[in-house]
């Protein structure tokens, strides 16, 4: 009665009606982009598994002669799933990020664990459909990485005190060492494809009795906002740690 019949008591409450359906529209608004964001980082995760398993760098070069009838240069030897981090840390001393993939999705130990930034850990235990990956952030964690310009490699450890930063050790005091210059995984880690980043150089010294330099490197992916992963699978792992380790035992019986 009082908004069909007086003006100014119409008028506000019409106007207070406007801005409670107003709320009302903006909170449903904010809900569904926040539905749709989730749905489009999952989309977006998709695609960039699809774009990294056509990448060159997931295959390998291998000898034509071998593979005529195939007409190829090239043996895919590295494939990526895309997981979801559902859980992480930063602040222990022994850093474990889980995922949402497990056995059923075909992972194993000892997979690499990239975002769209770079290195981030290596996958340790596995159940059905979760992964446990030790992060880079871990005391444990020791991963075989190279100066992108010079070539030098050595061990990439975390010390503990700051998760945005590691140190790589027993870089040779004859390296080109830079500031700003960038540091990748290598091969030799056996664990990561070759040329996966990891972070840029920091700062280096020389420490007291150390016939190497200790480098200090600032990591590239941000640890304290993973989202969405990549787990590497190197097809021929098993192969080559198969014969490594029928070589390794030969040597054990011949000693």
């Amino acid at each position: 009665m009082m908004y069909m019949n007086s003006g100014y008591q119409g008028s506000g409450i019409f106007n207070s009606a406007n801005r409670v359906t107003a709320n009302v529209y903006n909170t449903a608004a904010n809900v569904r982009e926040y539905l749709l964001l989730k749905e489009e980082n999952k989309r977006l995760s998709d695609e960039n598994t699809r774009l990294y398993n056509m990448l060159r760098k997931g295959y390998m070069a291998v000898p034509m002669k071998q593979y005529i009838r195939k007409d190829t240069l090239y043996k895919q030897q590295y494939s990526y799933v895309g997981a979801k981090v559902v859980n992480t840390s930063i602040n222990r001393r022994s850093n474990y990020i889980t995922l949402n993939i497990g056995s059923a999705q075909g992972i194993t130990r000892d997979m690499a664990v990239i975002n769209s930034d770079g290195a981030v850990g290596f996958v340790k235990d596995v159940s059905e459909n979760f992964s446990s990956v030790i992060s880079l952030l871990h005391k444990d964690a020791r991963v075989n990485c190279q100066l992108k310009r010079d070539g030098s490699y050595g061990l990439l450890i975390w010390e503990g005190d700051d998760y945005r930063y590691c140190i790589l050790k027993d870089i040779p005091t004859h390296a080109k060492i830079v500031k700003g210059d960038t540091v990748t995984t290598s091969e030799l880690s056996g664990i990561f494809p070759e040329g996966i980043n990891v972070g840029v150089i920091d700062s280096y010294e020389r420490r007291s009795n150390d016939p190497f330099y200790t480098v200090k490197i600032r990591l590239i992916a941000d640890f304290k906002k993973l989202g969405y992963v990549y787990v590497i699978k190197n097809k021929f792992k098993p192969e080559k740690d198969s014969l490594e380790t029928v070589s390794q035992v030969q040597d054990d019986k011949k000693k």
